[in-house]
């Protein structure tokens, strides 16, 4: 079971805030720390993020103990972050629609690959198969509502897709995601869900409700493996 702490662009545009943004998100019990690479991301824009910044991001990772990993939304970024120990990658949904061939570079880098499937229309035809790829279904609207996850897998188990990204207010969504088999879930996070820096925050979790979300989870996960 993975719990990946979706920070992107909550940190404000303050690159300090995302120390504390990674030690809550490993205070709660998340695996994965993720932030997104080339999104508005140009010199002077909210999410600009260069060579020096994203040193910042894996040496307070290191600090923390927890995997750092980034969503890469253009061959610029993708290059830069090659200059970094790469784990783990993720393809958003805009990018598996836009940009298909950065989704096969990122691919052929033979790392496991998250892939949102927010945007891809057709679920049960998926683009591709390599044994590094694993799927999350997602909605790519912001926030979610219940209404727009009513085609959520009754089970994840056996199935191509493996995880669910939550865009929904609240933890309840990614929980029943849990309950049917998903095993990993990607949360977007924020220390504080009022922020109207950007429309993330107020669809995240502050740390008390991710770390319920991770305990919550896990046990799920746990009840779930041994037949219950």
């Amino acid at each position: 079971m993975i719990f990946v702490s979706e920070i992107g662009l909550n940190y404000n545009s303050k690159i300090d805030n995302c120390q504390e943004l990674i030690r809550q998100s490993k205070l709660a019990g998340a695996d994965i720390a993720k932030f997104q690479l080339g999104w508005k991301g140009k010199p002077g824009e909210i999410n600009f993020l260069d060579k020096s910044r994203i040193s910042k991001l894996y040496n307070w990772s290191e600090k923390y103990d927890i995997e750092i990993m980034f969503s890469v939304f253009n061959q610029e970024s993708l290059k830069l972050l090659q200059q970094f120990p790469l784990k783990r990658i993720k393809i958003a949904s805009r990018t598996l629609v836009d940009d298909f061939n950065l989704c096969k570079d990122i691919i052929s880098l033979g790392i496991e690959t998250f892939i949102s499937l927010g945007m891809w229309e057709d679920k049960s035809n998926l683009p591709f198969n390599e044994r590094n790829i694993k799927y999350l279904w997602c909605k790519s609207k912001y926030p979610t509502t219940n209404e727009d996850i009513k085609e959520l897998p009754k089970s994840f188990l056996k199935k191509n897709i493996i995880g669910y990204s939550d865009h929904c207010i609240g933890i309840q969504a990614a929980l029943l995601a849990v309950s049917r088999g998903a095993e990993v879930i990607e949360k977007h996070f924020t220390l504080d869900k009022t922020s109207k820096f950007i429309r993330d925050h107020m669809l995240s979790a502050e740390p008390n409700e991710l770390k319920n979300l991770v305990n919550l989870g896990r046990d799920i996960n746990k009840k779930l493996k041994i037949g219950i």
